[in-house]
């Protein structure tokens, strides 16, 4: 009787061992999956200029197409074809971030867990809330993503944790149907985990300055650049995303506006 009691056991172990290995799997495969519909994406709305018809200025304006830094001219009709939430796109030089920017209209935490094409889960998709507006006018945007294990989403602003890497991509663009807005990267700091746009009213210039001052967090992990120069009158991003197991602090990246075309 004890053998086969013993024996049972090792099968249920063998059996429950069998379905979390199965489970991880088909996690990860689902992930791969949800990053390759950006992969897809990137494919579809953004082509070099040399194989559009909108090499010209005034063709650009007319189609709802803008030209990136690499190139490279994005579709937001197409864009917002696939998802009418997608109003911008997001990209960092010489890292994996170069995404869309979405904006549910009725649920700010709907992005976390769905990508652009409304499936549950990771990796979910770079998305502001309704707090801020769609035309990068507020003092500080604050945009979201997840830090994923396989380098996608906001992995890459970890990559600020390197003084030389800030010094040699300081710039953060993002592309609306209009144009492009250019920002200096000045601060990449290990903030706590409040929501920041609810801890500070940004319609008071003592609350814009008390969040500028707030990021010497004295964190040694902190990279700050002190001579770019960022006022309370400025208009600024901050890209946020989780540091690994510390569920108490996020990653944050703040970059000023300097440049719109």
């Amino acid at each position: 009787m004890k053998k086969v009691i013993r024996y049972l056991l090792i099968f249920i172990c063998l059996l429950a061992a069998g379905i979390s290995i199965g489970f991880i799997a088909l996690t990860l495969m689902n992930r791969q999956q949800n990053e390759q519909v950006y992969d897809e994406i990137r494919d579809q709305v953004k082509a070099t200029v040399a194989e559009t018809q909108t090499a010209e200025t005034e063709e650009i304006e007319e189609t709802g197409t803008i030209t990136s830094s690499d190139g490279t001219v994005i579709d937001f009709e197409a864009l917002k074809a696939i998802n009418p939430d997608v109003y911008a796109w997001i990209e960092i030089p010489d890292t994996k971030i170069d995404y869309p920017i979405l904006q549910s209209e009725t649920d700010d935490s709907y992005y976390l867990n769905h990508t652009i094409d409304g499936t549950a889960g990771y990796p979910g998709s770079i998305y502001t809330e309704s707090k801020n507006s769609k035309d990068f006018t507020d003092f500080n945007t604050l945009i979201y993503g997840h830090d994923m294990n396989d380098g996608s989403m906001f992995k890459g602003l970890h990559d600020y944790e390197a003084p030389d890497f800030m010094a040699e991509h300081p710039y953060v663009y993002v592309y609306l149907p209009e144009g492009r807005l250019t920002y200096r990267i000045f601060a990449a700091v290990v903030y706590d985990d409040r929501h920041i746009m609810v801890a500070y009213d940004f319609d008071k210039e003592e609350d814009r300055q008390a969040f500028l001052d707030s990021l010497d967090t004295g964190d040694s992990r902190n990279v700050l650049d002190d001579s770019v120069e960022v006022t309370a009158d400025d208009h600024m991003i901050t890209l946020s995303t989780c540091i690994g197991d510390e569920s108490n602090h996020r990653f944050i990246v703040g970059a000023v506006l300097v440049d719109e075309e």
